[in-house]
């Protein structure tokens, strides 16, 4: 399951799911979402080689091999973690209904339907939240 999720509210806007366990990256690639060059796109490792398909795209730097982070980097991973956590948050609420956090034993074909149910409950409550 992939997300895309709005950083100033956290609104969740689009959600892709693949068939069965996909790499996340493998999922990106064959999605049909479309994001902006001018978007700023957060991605976690799991994304490695996005700049071929997103220019304006930024993942964690890796360790290198037999060496440590430079400090300007581990500065860079922390910045872009803090950013990342409201999409994490995102995530998490959208576990609470449970449908996401365990086993899904229902037919295969709805769930992307009761995903994007779950983000628009999801985004409605943050709207309720934002209003009153």
């Amino acid at each position: 399951m992939q997300l895309v999720v709005e950083q100033r509210n956290k609104q969740v806007i689009c959600t892709e799911v693949g068939k069965g366990r996909q790499h996340d990256f493998h999922l990106f690639k064959n999605s049909q979402i479309k994001v902006l060059q001018q978007v700023q796109l957060l991605a976690d490792k799991g994304y490695q080689g996005i700049h071929r398909y997103h220019t304006n795209s930024s993942i964690p730097h890796k360790k290198p091999r037999n060496s440590q982070l430079t400090i300007q980097h581990k500065q860079q991973n922390k910045e872009q973690a803090r950013l990342r956590v409201r999409v994490e948050n995102v995530i998490r609420h959208l576990k609470i209904f449970r449908i996401l956090s365990s086993r899904y034993r229902n037919r295969r074909r709805r769930f992307g339907l009761r995903v994007n149910l779950l983000a628009g409950l999801y985004n409605y409550e943050l709207k309720l939240a934002v209003s009153s």
